[in-house]
């Protein structure tokens, strides 16, 4: 489904959202080089910082590309393979942003309420287990989806209301008996979302706590400094997701839906480097150096 049938307005939402992918892509590509490029950043929540950047690449590339082709042809068919293939692709990216963000949590969490034991607890293989550990759990979910969805017989010459092949709008084409596929959403559910968002907020908590009990006003702001552009990530990450479920839910509307779902897959990811660049000092000197070595080469 298009986002609008106004044959005016194609072209601009054509060059809307063209220039967002765009900045998305080189946003994210630009921290990941300026982490890997600066050995100052050779630290675990900059290690994360670069992941995130990349899922959050791929996790765009899912949807907006076949999206800003649509618009520019007119023509919102996709074939059955090619949408399995969104739907999975879709699922792993956006469990891989679920999972990172909740890791960041505890990143934030052991340097400010352990510090003297923050290097020998996030070590290189820590950090290389919890990354593993969130992709295959972002598998895991993305093939119990695939199994649902393969479970639909009819699937041929459907409209999906959504403008990209969104899981929760596919299950919902079946026509037969949902009980056992409900039981399954709802475990998905508890499983990548209450659990990481019980994490996050239990890691805050203590964070805050800890701040709170700093005597010396300088230090507090600086620890806090330390996490406030994860924290307002994860803000923007779960209150998109948040807003897109009740959207969906008091509206009727598909397009509205639609419309709720573009501040979820295309505008988060677009923030996100803009939030670390501008609100952390350590990034912003590093895509001055790197910014300094390219030119000066």
């Amino acid at each position: 489904m298009s986002l609008t049938d106004d044959p005016y307005l194609q072209p601009i939402l054509f060059g809307l959202f063209l220039s967002m992918y765009l900045v998305t892509v080189l946003g994210n590509l630009l921290i990941i080089l300026a982490v890997s490029s600066d050995s100052h950043l050779h630290t675990p929540m900059y290690f994360f910082l670069s992941i995130l950047s990349f899922v959050d690449i791929c996790f765009i590339s899912t949807t907006a590309p076949k999206m800003i082709v649509d618009i520019q042809t007119q023509n919102g068919v996709i074939s059955y393979v090619g949408c399995l293939t969104q739907m999975s692709l879709y699922a792993i990216f956006v469990c891989m942003d679920d999972m990172i963000l909740t890791v960041m949590a505890y990143d934030r969490f052991v340097a400010i309420c352990h510090p003297l034991h923050y290097q020998v607890i996030m070590n290189p293989r820590l950090c290389g287990f919890f990354t593993l550990l969130s992709f295959l759990l972002s598998l895991f979910d993305s093939q119990l989806h695939n199994l649902m969805i393969l479970q639909i017989t009819s699937f041929k010459d459907v409209k999906i209301p959504s403008f990209f092949c969104d899981p929760s709008q596919l299950l919902n084409l079946s026509c037969s008996d949902t009980s056992s596929d409900n039981i399954v959403r709802y475990f998905l559910a508890a499983v990548y979302g209450l659990f990481p968002i019980s994490g996050i907020i239990f890691s805050y908590y203590k964070i805050i706590s800890s701040i709170l009990r700093i005597p010396s006003a300088g230090r507090k702001y600086k620890a806090f400094s330390t996490c406030g552009s994860h924290l307002a990530v994860v803000c923007l990450f779960f209150g998109t997701a948040f807003g897109v479920y009740l959207s969906s839910s008091v509206s009727h509307s598909p397009r509205k839906g639609a419309v709720a779902s573009v501040m979820y897959t295309v505008v988060t990811p677009m923030l996100n480097p803009f939030i670390y660049s501008l609100r952390n000092r350590d990034i912003k000197n590093a895509l001055r150096r790197f910014h300094g070595r390219i030119f000066s080469s």
